[in-house]
């Protein structure tokens, strides 16, 4: 296998054509909307440049002398992974196109090039590749030693910074976020990254069980203390050792057992419910709360004292909407973790589905994207995580979305429009026409004759020339007044 670094600009493409006249006409394109753009005109010459250049997109012609583009795909999905292909087809060559995208290819174009169309393919696959390399950099920069906190926004790396800064600390962290947000992996960070790494890591949830039950797990009990206490018990601050004790959702502690927290915090040492002995405890003490304890504390909800005694430093958990460059690396990364454990071929995510993933405010944060892709990755049928596999409230987002305003490179006919919805609609199928027929409302023979038809070139405005009428205007009181008349070159013609 053969792997490419990214590396710094725009990115890089070959394109692939034996029609010479075709290939200098993208390259120059390319080349002058910013991308290192190189050409060859065989499949094996292609190969022959992959082996000694880097390069992020393959654009190639279907039908090509020796080694055809769907060959060539095949080829490239098999030994250059991480590459993406764009396969260009000429009228009658549906089937064809098809085939590539089935054989590896990420998109087609349609002949005649239409610029547009041309900027719009490199575009996405470009936008594709930097998303799948950026998760594999951020892996090989050790995703592990911070046990799997990954992002790239400015955010996330400020709490990463102050993790590494504080992770040999023993002072008592607390760890504040929204829900979902990952707060229990920033304590697993800060155990990692300590001396305290080879010690248990004990994690108690404190709005999980009343305030008797929650003093037993915190502190033990000896024999008899209870009617259940059938046997002496140590609780988890003994248990965790030297080790890191994570007192999850502090906030929502009762505040009889904040009193009791307090005392031990202030001595470091407990005693079990029903003993008369205390006992020291070496843990380093980490907590987390998706409250706002400050207000918690003004409420009388929380006690001062403690809300002093366990903010000694302060890590906050930035929420999803305030690095919302991450939710692609983050659906990605979950997306390629849960198709490995469940061993599907599921590779990646349509532009569309990423289009409304990107646009949605995730109130659950991650723990929502890990979710949602999960879900998605069980429903998907292909290779390629589509807007059908998302949860209804996505396409309900899509569909009311749909309607925008279009971009520039959005621009294209409705024929090649249509041709390119078609063509989706046979992938999802896995090319069984009688299947998209149905799905598009239409029979076999219409079907057919929609892949058949000659995609016409998009066409420029007819120019407009303004010309000046010297005469008043009828009907009304303005004397010696002038207008502007919108004249087509036609009209001037006759």
């Amino acid at each position: 296998m053969v792997t490419h670094a990214a590396g710094p600009g725009p990115g890089s493409i070959l394109i692939v054509d034996d029609d010479i006249n075709t290939a200098l006409f993208m390259k120059t394109i390319l080349h002058d909307r910013g991308f290192d753009t190189e050409a060859v005109h065989s499949g094996r010459e292609s190969l022959d440049h992959l082996r000694a250049h880097r390069t992020d997109v393959v654009i190639a012609d279907v039908h090509m002398p020796g080694m055809s583009g769907i060959e060539l795909c095949r080829e490239l999905r098999d030994h250059h992974p991480d590459l993406l292909s764009i396969v260009i087809t000429g009228d009658g060559s549906v089937d064809a196109a098809t085939e590539a995208i089935r054989a590896g290819a990420y998109d087609f174009i349609v002949k005649p090039v239409a610029l547009d169309a041309l900027a719009i393919a490199v575009a996405r696959a470009m936008e594709h590749v930097s998303l799948r390399r950026e998760v594999l950099r951020l892996r090989a920069a050790g995703l592990g030693a911070l046990e799997g906190i990954l992002g790239k926004s400015r955010a996330i790396r400020r709490t990463i910074a102050l993790v590494e800064r504080v992770a040999e600390s023993d002072a008592t962290v607390l760890v504040s976020g929204e829900s979902g947000t990952g707060k229990e992996l920033v304590a697993r960070a800060l155990h990692s990254q300590s001396s305290r790494r080879d010690a248990p890591f004990v994690a108690v949830n404190c709005a999980a069980m009343p305030a008797t039950l929650l003093e037993s797990e915190l502190f033990g009990h000896v024999r008899g203390a209870f009617t259940d206490a059938k046997q002496s018990r140590p609780g988890v601050f003994v248990l965790a050792g030297s080790g890191t004790l994570l007192l999850d959702e502090i906030g929502e502690m009762p505040l009889e057992m904040q009193v009791k927290l307090l005392r031990v915090l202030q001595e470091r040492t407990v005693r079990p419910v029903g003993g008369d002995q205390e006992r020291p405890f070496a843990a380093r003490l980490v907590v987390s709360t998706n409250l706002n304890l400050e207000h918690e504390v003004a409420a009388k909800r929380f006690r001062r004292d403690l809300y002093y005694r366990i903010n000694v430093i302060g890590i906050p958990v930035p929420s999803l909407r305030e690095r919302v460059g991450d939710i692609l690396l983050l659906a990605q990364h979950f997306l390629e973790r849960c198709a490995e454990r469940i061993h599907k071929p599921v590779k990646g995510i349509s532009e569309s589905a990423a289009r409304v993933l990107k646009d949605y405010g995730w109130p659950g944060n991650v723990r929502e994207v890990e979710n949602c892709i999960e879900r998605a990755v069980a429903l998907c049928r292909f290779d390629e995580i589509t807007i059908g596999d998302l949860p209804s409230r996505f396409r309900q987002r899509d569909a009311s979305t749909a309607s925008g305003p279009l971009s520039a490179g959005e621009l294209v006919t409705l024929d090649e429009m249509a041709l390119r919805h078609v063509h989706r609609v046979l992938h999802a199928v896995g090319g069984n026409k009688t299947h998209a027929a149905r799905l598009l409302g239409v029979d076999r023979c219409s079907l057919y004759r929609r892949l058949k038809r000659p995609i016409q070139p998009r066409l420029e405005a007819p120019p407009v020339r303004l010309a000046r009428r010297r005469h008043p205007i009828p009907n009304r009181s303005v004397r010696n007044a002038t207008t502007l008349d919108v004249e087509h070159v036609e009209r001037d013609r006759r």
